[in-house]
């Protein structure tokens, strides 16, 4: 039986504005209509005794994660949340404990969550040859068959044979433009994909022998693991402090059992937006162009907009990304460094580091329209059948008009019914609560009034989604 576990804890600040903190790439639709998280679970069908995914991610992405394997009519193994980033190396290891709870011990197809892979066929045909050597105890990694010398990938050096794989000599560092020529010269590199197999045990096993730190922690953290609706939930302090490694460095270097299978199936990590310039459509003119854009003189441009009109003129080699807050104008090729801004933006204190103005709920979404000093106007939608947490705010009152949708709005110990037209007042301090009973979703404009509007004034009574008493989520 082979356990795909994929990982979908990374931030992707490279594709800043589309990816934030609290919205990452492997949660948006960047390379189809699907998004990148649910691209890689339909990878897995057609695999031969293959297992739903088990699925490891952040603790703030939970419900958007659930509700996209939903999407797809996944009903994921279980969905571990992390309370803070470990890296990957303790990631893999809650995925084998997991999966060795019931004295089973099946092969762990290690998969993250934001690649794209355009040849599925053959990426099937390769994991299905590594399932042999992974079921005899060997740790697979699969190497990309370089196409440039790329500086921006880590390596893997081969030691060559006549077989379809093979032991691997050494992993290295993401290496200059020289050294890239030499690597793609010698016929024996291929690029760190980050995609791994190998049997829930041996891992555990090579773990424990050469970061037996990390073992015990993770081994800790998953005592105390409590269920919660769908997830699995880890004990914050425990989890964090376990170490914070890489599988490359804590296992897969370290180990003389590792072994490469080679992959030619059209992969990319779109670790920047050159990246999907590269893997989009262009037009005659070399410009990926999505959204409402007018182009003149304009060349081997990436151009997306998704709120107002992009237009360029005379210009060459740019990237420009427009979302409702934000707008990123930058060389294509300097957009690796886009990370800059994210961490200037943090160092800031600045929200577009970390959501979009539609920020999603597990009962819908909401977004910022307007705010003002001692008023805040959003857009809630709420979906057919959900409903808000039973709250209370200490520093604002709420007024709400309907303009799609029936509402079933609980104030205090009233519960009245609202369609289109409708309003109500919900007064500081008073308990209530926004649900749609109906069978279409459920708009309404609330427009807040206070001395404070920040989400975090919430004080939550009952909660259908388990969440804490008080938080930054409605």
């Amino acid at each position: 039986m082979i356990l795909p576990v994929i990982l979908s804890g990374g931030a992707g600040t490279r594709l800043w504005p589309m990816s934030r903190e609290l919205y990452p790439k492997q949660l948006l639709p960047l390379a189809s209509d699907k998004t990148m998280l649910q691209e890689t679970i339909c990878r897995l069908e057609g695999l031969a005794d293959i297992a739903a995914p088990l699925i490891v991610c952040n603790e703030a992405h939970r419900f958007m994660v659930a509700e996209q394997a939903r999407q797809l009519g996944q009903n994921p193994s279980g969905i571990i949340l992390e309370p803070c980033g470990r890296n990957t190396a303790p990631a893999v290891a809650l995925a084998a404990l997991y999966a060795r709870q019931n004295n089973e011990d099946p092969l762990l197809l290690i998969l993250p969550a934001d690649h794209l892979i355009a040849d599925v066929c053959e990426f099937q045909r390769i994991v299905s040859l590594a399932t042999v050597q992974a079921s005899e105890g060997a740790l697979i990694t699969f190497g990309i068959v370089p196409t440039a010398p790329e500086t921006g990938y880590g390596y893997i050096k081969a030691q060559k044979d006549a077989t379809d794989f093979y032991p691997v000599s050494c992993f290295v560092e993401k290496p200059d433009s020289d050294t890239a020529e030499a690597y793609i010269d010698s016929g024996d590199y291929y690029w760190n994909s980050g995609m791994f197999m190998f049997r829930a045990s041996r891992y555990l096993e090579e773990l424990g022998h050469f970061r037996p730190d990390i073992l015990a922690a993770c081994e800790k953290a998953m005592t105390s693991v409590k269920p919660d609706l769908d997830f699995m939930r880890l004990d914050e302090e425990d989890f964090a402090a376990c170490p914070s490694d890489s599988i490359d460095y804590a296992v897969m270097e370290k180990t003389d059992k590792a072994i490469v299978f080679p992959l030619a199936a059209g992969w990319n990590d779109i670790g920047a937006w050159s990246a999907l310039w590269d893997v989009k459509p262009q037009d005659e003119q070399g410009n990926v162009v999505i959204g409402d854009v007018l182009t003149q003189d304009t060349d081997n441009c990436y151009l997306q907009a998704t709120n107002r009109l992009i237009a360029t003129v005379g210009v060459n080699d740019l990237v420009v990304v427009e979302t409702a807050d934000a707008v990123l104008v930058a060389q294509r090729d300097q957009v690796q460094n886009v990370k800059a801004i994210v961490e200037q933006l943090k160092a800031r204190g600045r929200g577009e580091a970390l959501l979009h103005r539609r920020v999603n709920r597990p009962w819908g979404a909401y977004e910022g329209i307007d705010v003002g000093e001692r008023f805040q106007v959003k857009r809630i939608t709420v979906n057919p059948g959900a409903s808000l947490s039973l709250q209370k705010h200490h520093h604002r009152a709420e007024h709400w008009i309907v303009v799609k949708g029936t509402a079933e709005v609980t104030c205090g110990e009233k519960v009245v019914t609202l369609t289109e037209n409708q309003s109500t007042y919900i007064p500081l301090g008073e308990v209530h609560r926004l649900a749609n009973p109906g069978r279409i979703p459920l708009e309404i404009i609330e427009v807040q009034s206070g001395s404070y509007l920040g989400e975090d004034d919430i004080v939550r009574l009952e909660d259908v989604y388990g969440r804490e008493p008080k938080g930054e989520e409605r």
